[in-house]
């Protein structure tokens, strides 16, 4: 393959595969449905099809700290390979037409769900917690949630991709998104410098979705990166991350829809609260 230098875009481009990108089975340039494929259905009025990615763990994440506050929001959870296409079945684009994981469905209302931010904003509202009653904390919170939102595809399609998954090293866009993920754990390393959670004193919903991402980098859990990024200097945020990273319900949450890794942390589909028995939940 041509280094960046010596390539020079067409002036249509067009879809040729493979891309020599070990994404070039999930992604596409175009949407809708590939096959005809009803999803699965389980007892609980929550439904949630995905997988154990950033994305995914928010979710799950949440769902566990509501359970273990009391509130009853059991759910079934579904393991969608997107390495075989299942985000492409007929049934998945029908909740989700834009074929990314987390979907999900309350049966209780009808009500379809995708973009883990709005299912974060939805559950923390129908269950009245992890997103603060009064305007200043909820507009803080949500402040957060959607920086996070925002700010996310820089690390992952950005900085981890170029150096982690990209099929050859190329340094412009190494630099580019190194400097603008450096930038990220600044603010909030400054952040929590003042605070100990996102948001505030609470722990909230905005904890939950920005943990997945930079807490996974900080703690060296996502692409190996550790070290380049001299996260060590980041402080605050691995006190943060450190101090998350152990609660019950997020060792749970992290569990749910994964099948890779040590087999005591894998829970592919979860029913019930038996699923982690023998598991490592803290």
């Amino acid at each position: 393959m041509a280094a960046d230098t010596d390539w020079t875009p067409p002036r249509v481009w067009k879809w040729e595969q493979p891309s020599g990108s070990s994404f070039a089975s999930i992604n596409r340039p175009i949407a809708g449905a590939t096959h005809d494929r009803e999803l699965p259905v389980g007892a609980h009025p929550l439904q949630l099809y995905s997988l154990a990615t950033p994305n995914g763990q928010k979710v799950t994440i949440l769902l566990e700290d509501l359970i273990e506050g009391g509130h009853p929001a059991d759910y079934d959870a579904w393991r969608i390979d997107i390495g075989k296409g299942d985000q492409f079945g007929s049934g998945f684009v029908a909740v989700n037409p834009n074929s990314k994981i987390p979907a999900m469905v309350d049966r209780a209302t009808g009500i379809r769900l995708f973009e883990s931010g709005s299912m974060l904003v939805y559950l923390a509202e129908k269950f009245g917690a992890f997103l603060p009653a009064d305007p200043g904390g909820r507009a803080e919170t949500l402040n957060w949630l959607f920086w996070q939102m925002g700010s996310a595809p820089f690390l992952g399609g950005g900085f981890g991709h170029f150096y982690k998954y990209a099929p050859f090293k190329q340094e412009y866009p190494i630099n580019r998104y190194t400097m603008e993920v450096k930038r990220q754990l600044d603010v909030l390393d400054r952040l929590l410098a003042t605070r100990p959670y996102v948001a505030g004193e609470a722990y909230t919903i905005a904890d939950m979705a920005i943990f997945p991402w930079y807490g996974a980098v900080v703690r060296n859990e996502a692409y190996e990166a550790a070290e380049f990024l001299d996260a060590g200097i980041y402080t605050h945020v691995i006190r943060w991350a450190e101090g998350i990273a152990r609660r019950p319900a997020v060792i749970r949450g992290r569990m749910v829809n994964r099948s890779w890794g040590p087999e005591e942390g894998q829970v592919p589909e979860r029913h019930s609260a038996a699923d982690f028995a023998g598991k490592a939940t803290g």
